[in-house]
């Protein structure tokens, strides 16, 4: 039986969204972000029900100097099963039919809302790409940062720390995408990307069990996170933002930004190989900001605006650092505890 709950869109509501001449308003989204990151993932079908099981080298044969008329041992390489869960992220609209039905708008209406979910599910999804963590909440997937979040782990070497050791530090991920690299599965089986149906009218029923007509939709997203070479992404930490309002003038700019930019150069060179997919640099619009203003200032060479078609065939302009984009993500926070 479904209820419907106090999420639910009231006659208040409806009235917010009407222009004075009768038609459904165009909303102000003012709590849309710039997740670019969802742009550039490569998402491909898992080969398991759940996610994917990745096959990963992890040592190599012995090899030997043989002599003439003598033998050499025999010897193998070794191999680990890297298993990766895929999250289902939904969310469900009811609007009453009779309340959809009021000004004879009802696509519009219904529009206006699928909006709102949408953008919610493409921030959700974003955030989850850097922060999820299954130990906080066992349905998610696990994230960039768990995966890259100590300095004594195993894959330390593609952490660099920039030094912030308060609490107000973001992160500048290099990533690159690809199917030997980093890459987003969906369930095998299953289909890519944000759906969305139209569940069309439906009986539900309110809190006290009465039932009425409802119209729903229906918004899924089954996505996971895999990393099947570690070397593939570089997370330069603990850049601490706390500096960046203070900072005024070419020269202080120009300090602040030099070393952030020396971080990007190290993380370019700790990335396996740059060209086996498809790399970007990932940070929010903060810093984003600092390195475009150095590039609109032309202080530093290798940071440049560009003009170019991305992977849609879509024309658009960015910054790139050594011929490396430089994406905006939103959902990257400034307020990250310092890696340690």
């Amino acid at each position: 039986m479904a209820i419907l709950s106090t999420g639910a869109l009231t006659l208040a509501d409806w009235a917010k969204r009407q222009d004075p001449n009768g038609t459904v308003a165009k909303v102000g989204e003012l709590l849309s972000q710039k997740n670019e990151v969802l742009q550039d993932a490569v998402f491909m079908e898992g080969n398991l029900p759940t996610g994917h099981r990745s096959h990963i080298r992890t040592g190599l044969p012995t090899v030997y100097w043989r002599s003439i008329n003598a033998g050499v041992p025999s010897s193998k390489s070794t191999t680990a099963q890297v298993d990766d869960s895929c999250g289902i992220l939904e969310a469900y609209s009811r609007v009453d039919k009779d309340l959809a039905l009021l000004n004879g708008n009802t696509a519009a209406f219904r529009l206006s809302e699928d909006s709102a979910f949408l953008e919610s599910m493409n921030q959700t999804q974003a955030g989850t790409m850097f922060y999820g963590n299954p130990a906080s909440d066992a349905r998610q997937y696990l994230g960039l940062s768990a995966r890259y979040g100590s300095l004594s782990a195993g894959n330390a070497q593609n952490i660099l720390d920039a030094g912030g050791t308060l609490t107000a530090n973001t992160s500048i991920w290099l990533v690159v995408w690809g199917e030997n690299g980093v890459f987003c599965p969906f369930p095998k089986g299953s289909e890519a990307g944000l759906l969305h149906k139209d569940d069309g009218e439906l009986t539900v029923y309110d809190t006290n069990g009465n039932p009425y007509k409802a119209l729903q939709s229906q918004y899924q997203w089954k996505n996971g996170l895999v990393v099947k070479d570690w070397r593939q992404a570089v997370r330069i930490a603990n850049i601490d933002t706390a500096v960046f309002s203070g900072i005024s003038g070419t020269q202080a700019v120009t300090a602040v930004a030099t070393n952030i930019l020396h971080m990007m150069t190290r993380a370019l060179d700790r990335v396996y190989d740059l060209t086996d997919g498809r790399a970007a640099f990932y940070m929010n619009r903060s810093t984003y900001s600092l390195l475009r203003r150095i590039a609109m200032e032309k202080s530093v060479a290798a940071l440049a605006l560009q003009t170019g078609l991305d992977q849609f065939g879509t024309s658009r302009n960015w910054a790139s650092f050594e011929g490396v984009p430089l994406r905006r993500v939103d959902q990257i926070i400034n307020a990250e505890a310092r890696v340690v």
